[in-house]
């Protein structure tokens, strides 16, 4: 899978290949004991499996899987965020095997969007978010993930992009287990619009939601809008 992650010449860093996040993290906050070390195994072992079986996507079917989830994206937010100029987006830097959306962010950015990515400033905090611009020079930040350095601009998103190991018909999103995402949204006020990536084929029945879980407003894949929570 390392060939779909060559950079593009358009941007100026290279995309990342980090390795799982924090795998041993999970906080039940209040919920049963052994209902809470239950899920947690589930779900580390689900995340083995996914990972495993992104791992194998040719990488031909990984840059047509990208360029349809990107498609859907720009439609999504014409559709219900007027393009979501003059707004802060914020995105993610693919890594192991993550559908790339860097062009479609490259795109948002030419067409006015405010790109903004999010960074660990601090371990088990939430989120902070900094501009990105197609020229931005990356420096590597936690996990060796690249992020916008230090000077570029500390801003707050009014939607926000969340890559997806797997994902259910609720809404909710199995993630890489550091509990940042979460920690992130229940920071943030007014609460942005969350809009899930991921592929088809990591649909779960469930990922037995916890209370720490909180559900996305839109799950895209390949195959398009999978959930709309939002009122139209």
């Amino acid at each position: 899978m390392n060939d779909q992650d060559k950079p593009a010449a358009r941007f100026a860093s290279p995309p990342c290949m980090a390795g799982e996040i924090a795998p041993d993290y999970f906080n039940p906050l209040g919920t049963d004991s052994t209902q809470a070390r239950d899920v947690a195994r589930w779900r580390r072992a689900e995340r083995a499996r996914l990972r495993g079986a992104r791992g194998k996507i040719p990488v031909a079917e990984h840059r047509r899987t990208s360029q349809a989830l990107a498609g859907h994206l720009l439609d999504l937010l014409s559709n219900r965020f007027g393009g979501a100029r003059g707004r802060v987006l914020s995105g993610y830097w693919p890594i192991k095997g993550e559908p790339d959306l860097r062009a479609a962010l490259a795109d948002l950015h030419d067409a006015g969007v405010m790109i903004a990515l999010p960074i660990v400033e601090e371990k088990a905090a939430p989120l902070v978010f900094r501009r990105w611009a197609p020229t931005t020079r990356m420096v590597l930040g936690d996990w060796n993930i690249p992020v916008p350095p230090a000077k570029a601009a500390r801003v707050t998103p009014a939607i926000m992009l969340a890559p997806l190991m797997g994902w259910d018909g609720a809404g909710y999103r199995l993630g890489y287990g550091g509990g940042y995402f979460d920690r992130t949204l229940a920071a943030l006020s007014p609460r942005p619009a969350t809009i899930g990536i991921g592929f088809q084929s990591a649909q779960l029945a469930t990922i037995y939601p916890q209370p720490h879980d909180i559900a996305l407003d839109f799950i895209l894949t390949e195959a398009g809008v999978q959930v709309t929570r939002e009122a139209p």
